[in-house]
């Protein structure tokens, strides 16, 4: 005896296979987050990066022009460690080479009209950084010792803060 295939419903099938995997790997795309970037400035003015490690590890830093079209992000700079950064908190000066850094790209000049942003990376893009926005106007407000970075709320909600390097070190990760 000969068994039929009911073709539509194996095209309906094959079709919800698809889109579950189209799903899956969309979702896999996401990269979790488990630390928080932060920019500072030192007490000469200069550009500093500040990262706080909740857990895992970050192996490096971008810069990058901030924009809604994902095509018109340009990096204006990167760095990686030298070692991957552990939990805790790293600073590291963005306008030159510092001690335990690269600079894969050096950090071009910032436009007064540009807002940036800062986020950290592995190389497996197996973990991230939450990233800052800042423009350079935000750096002309911001002092030695103070950190600005994007705070979330319980609710989460964001915002940008501005507190000093003890209080991000102590309340960045959510754990604190």
């Amino acid at each position: 005896m000969r068994t039929t295939v009911p073709w539509a419903g194996l095209r309906r099938f094959v079709g919800l296979v698809a889109a579950g995997t189209a799903l899956a790997a969309a979702s896999a795309c996401t990269v979790p987050v488990d630390a928080v970037a932060g920019i500072s400035v030192t007490e000469d003015g200069r550009l500093l990066g500040v990262m706080m490690v909740c857990g895992h590890r970050i192996d490096g830093a971008t810069l990058y022009v901030e924009s809604d079209d994902v095509d018109k992000e340009v990096t204006v700079g990167m760095w990686t460690a030298a070692r991957p950064l552990g939990a805790g908190l790293t600073t590291w000066t963005l306008d030159a080479p510092a001690a335990g850094w690269t600079v894969s790209r050096p950090l071009a000049p910032l436009d007064a009209r540009t807002t940036y942003a800062l986020y950290g990376w592995t190389k497996d893009n197996s973990w991230s950084s939450s990233s800052v926005s800042f423009t350079p106007g935000d750096l002309d407000r911001l002092a030695p010792g103070k950190v600005r970075y994007i705070e979330v709320s319980d609710k989460g909600d964001e915002s940008a803060v501005t507190v000093t390097m003890a209080e991000f070190a102590a309340r960045a990760c959510p754990d604190g």
